[in-house]
């Protein structure tokens, strides 16, 4: 079963184990009929075997709805509320003194010199300060009126270029009150992205911080023409000489102060109606230029109305930690979700996350362990780094320890595909690990991209909570489908949300048909009033990826494979462009290659590659340096990390492990890598060769290794 490859393997003496074995059978036994009256668990196993989405109709390709909406859609979140200035008016006046968003007060900045000689920045911070509904309210309110006295009129573009902090809600906030359609644009993207977005929105106002007004902006303002406001969000910045004339550069607190004096009699017509563009998203897509997502204000109410109703209990006593980027789909959706049921949301950063975490100083506390947070966003990528930072720790304990915590490990992993829960693993034994993330999380929410089936389980063993997968893109408002909380199954996705339906359509290139046995699959089509606009500027893009049905129903072609399990719940098995054809006419799925292989404790991070012109896969891979260093002392090879990296020799040794765990995830020959080169360099959103989810930025890859394709598929190969 899938649940024994995922077991963690000990080394007890057999007869030990027996008698281990039977003191938890007993154990097991005399728990049983407690935990059967008194917890809440049977209801959730059977919740669990419930049918949770059904098709419309029996024809092949019938679009599946959520059994809570099957007759009707879901497309408003409270009644009356259909903007999103509305909804915040609606929470303000229903939670108006509570806590609504918290920032930590840095108490102490340090440089801390390496032992390379490199300096790192650390950071002492302190309590969390707070502001209630009505302050954030208030702000908002005062700096919208601000920057009408700037000149920005209602319908028209403005730009937020900003770390995830508290001042970039409130600009949002005042931007959807005023009609003002927002432009988001990672604070990751490279010079080039930023420039595309500003000119093509043609934006005279930017929101900004001063790090990166000097680290980003400074470089390309005099390629943005129509820029005239630059407005900081942390205080004024420090007299910039290299100002193109007739650009002005504004504090936040100085346009509030405008907003706060300005006359607003004649403000009412400026509200936005259900239709109106909220937001203009730019994808830091994995192929090509940016694009420009249009959503409405009736696409981020849908998604969020969708969103809310898989969280169950969803209120006042929640803690949201906000860390991703605000101009990412999943962390918007997430703190707007938050903001209209009453929850508090604390910023945080991935850098100042945990006590571990880069910036902090050793010794003092990260984000988490303050906040104490019940809900948290996170990407695959942060979570496959949690599982095998933890899974390293185990394995320096002793082997006391370690035999231990296998054993709970695996008999909690057992009591999980069950539906059983197991209070005392949780308190004696994953306590210390749940503290990771402060030791309150309810709910873990994952998006972004697939996350793989080992570190879902290892989430729900270790945080004690349901991992919430959920499947979406920015041009469906961020919203497909979640899974139900106390669907403990791993790799799929949920069913889809109240306010949307799915379909799946034909794919006969890659072999895929809504008629196939025993599940339908084919390409993901979205439809529901979340589905967005369009791209900007960009009709021929937007005809491609979206089409409207006879009955008026807007779908959006995903590009993603997909199929539908008895429950109906869905399972995202391959993505078009991810599919190669190599030169014997096999069908290779470079995701397929990768998500077996990314998980081994030897890889940070892989790409696989192939061509149709060759008859075999090749592989970038960035090793994790301790388990590299420790391999090639194991093989007696000396050097630098960079000649470990360039060592054929290494990477022969790296080949055999991919190999191996290629073989043990069922993978064909084919498939497997051949050759690959192991990358010095780790990728970043910085590097420009994964976006700011950490997906694989398949062109640049490619682009960024053309030396090292052309090596590897050179024309002595065997």
């Amino acid at each position: 079963s899938q649940a024994a490859k995922m077991k963690l393997k000990h080394n007890i003496n057999p007869v030990l184990l027996q008698f281990i074995n039977f003191i938890i059978l007993v154990y097991s036994f005399v728990t049983y009929i407690p935990w059967y009256i008194f917890s809440g668990s049977r209801q959730a196993i059977a919740k669990a075997k419930q049918v949770k989405a059904k098709p419309v109709n029996n024809k092949p390709g019938g679009a599946y709805r959520s059994v809570n909406s099957l007759h009707c859609l879901a497309s408003v979140l409270y009644p009356g509320c259909d903007t999103l200035d509305k909804v915040f008016k609606y929470a303000k006046t229903k939670f108006k003194d509570r806590k609504l968003l918290g920032t930590r007060e840095i108490l102490k900045e340090e440089d801390e010199i390496q032992p390379s000689g490199k300096v790192f920045k650390k950071v002492i911070l302190g309590k969390y300060t707070w502001l209630s509904y009505e302050d954030v309210y208030i702000k908002a309110v005062n700096f919208g009126n601000g920057l009408a006295v700037l000149g920005q009129q209602p319908k028209t573009n403005i730009a937020i270029f900003c770390e995830t902090r508290a001042e970039w809600m409130i600009a949002a906030q005042a931007c959807f009150m005023c009609n003002y359609q927002l432009v988001t644009l990672y604070a990751t993207l490279g010079g080039p992205a930023i420039v595309h977005g500003l000119n093509e929105t043609e934006v005279t106002t930017i929101i900004t911080s001063k790090e990166l007004m000097q680290t980003k902006l400074k470089e390309i303002v005099s390629q943005v023409p129509l820029l005239r406001h630059i407005i900081t969000v942390d205080g004024k910045p420090t007299t910039w000489s290299e100002f193109p004339k007739g650009v002005i550069v504004h504090t936040m607190a100085s346009v509030q102060a405008m907003g706060a004096k300005a006359d607003t009699g004649n403000k009412q017509q400026a509200r936005p109606v259900p239709s109106d563009i909220a937001v203009i998203m730019y994808t830091s897509g994995s192929t090509g230029v940016p694009k420009g997502v249009m959503i409405s204000h009736c696409n981020i109410i849908a998604g969020i109305t969708g969103m809310a109703e898989r969280i169950p209990h969803l209120g006042e006593k929640d803690i949201y930690i906000g860390y991703l980027p605000l101009a990412h789909v999943l962390e918007l959706s997430a703190e707007l979700v938050c903001l209209s049921h009453g929850c508090r949301i604390g910023y945080s950063s991935p850098q100042t996350l945990a006590d571990q975490s880069s910036k902090i100083k050793k010794g003092s506390k990260g984000d988490v362990t303050t906040l104490k947070p019940t809900l948290m966003a996170a990407v695959p990528e942060i979570m496959d780094r949690i599982y095998k930072n933890v899974m390293n720790k185990v394995n320096e304990m002793t082997s006391f320890q370690r035999n231990l915590f296998i054993l709970a490990y695996n008999y909690k992993m057992e009591q999980i595909s069950k539906g059983y829960t197991t209070p005392l693993c949780d308190s004696l034994i994953f306590r210390k690990v749940r503290m990771l993330l402060g030791g309150k999380i309810r709910i873990l929410l994952c998006g972004g991209a697939p996350l793989s089936a080992a570190t879902q389980r290892f989430m729900n063993i270790c945080f004690c909570c349901p991992v919430g997968q959920g499947y979406g893109l920015t041009e469906s408002a961020g919203a497909g489908t979640i899974t139900e909380v106390w669907d403990y199954a791993t790799g799929r996705v949920g069913a889809p949300l109240i306010c949307c339906e799915i379909k799946l359509m034909n794919w006969e290139e890659g072999g895929y048909y809504n008629t196939d046995k025993p599940y339908p699959r084919g390409e993901i089509l979205i439809g529901g009033q979340n589905v967005t606009v369009g791209y900007y500027k960009n009709e021929v893009r937007t005809k491609k990826d979206f089409t409207v049905d006879e009955n008026g129903q807007r779908w959006l072609h995903t590009g993603d494979i997909g199929e539908f399990h008895q429950d109906g719940c869905l399972k995202i098995i391959d993505r078009k462009k991810d599919l190669v054809k190599l030169q014997a006419g096999e069908y290779v799925s470079l995701g397929k290659v990768e998500a077996a292989l990314k998980n081994l404790p030897l890889v940070d991070n892989i790409c696989a590659y192939a061509s149709s012109f060759h008859s075999y896969v090749i592989g970038f891979v960035v090793p994790n340096q301790k388990e590299l260093a420790e391999l090639a002392r194991k093989k007696g090879f000396k050097g630098t990390w960079e000649e470990i990296c360039n060592s054929p020799e290494m990477e022969k040794e790296v080949l055999k492990v991919l190999a191996e765990a290629a073989m043990a995830a069922n993978l064909e020959k084919f498939e497997i890598p051949v050759k690959i080169r192991l990358s010095p360099d780790p990728w970043t959103p910085e590097t420009g060769l994964v976006t700011d989810a950490f997906k694989l930025k398949r062109k640049e890859l490619t682009a960024y290794y053309q030396m090292d394709i052309d090596r590897m598929y050179g024309k002595n190969v065997k």
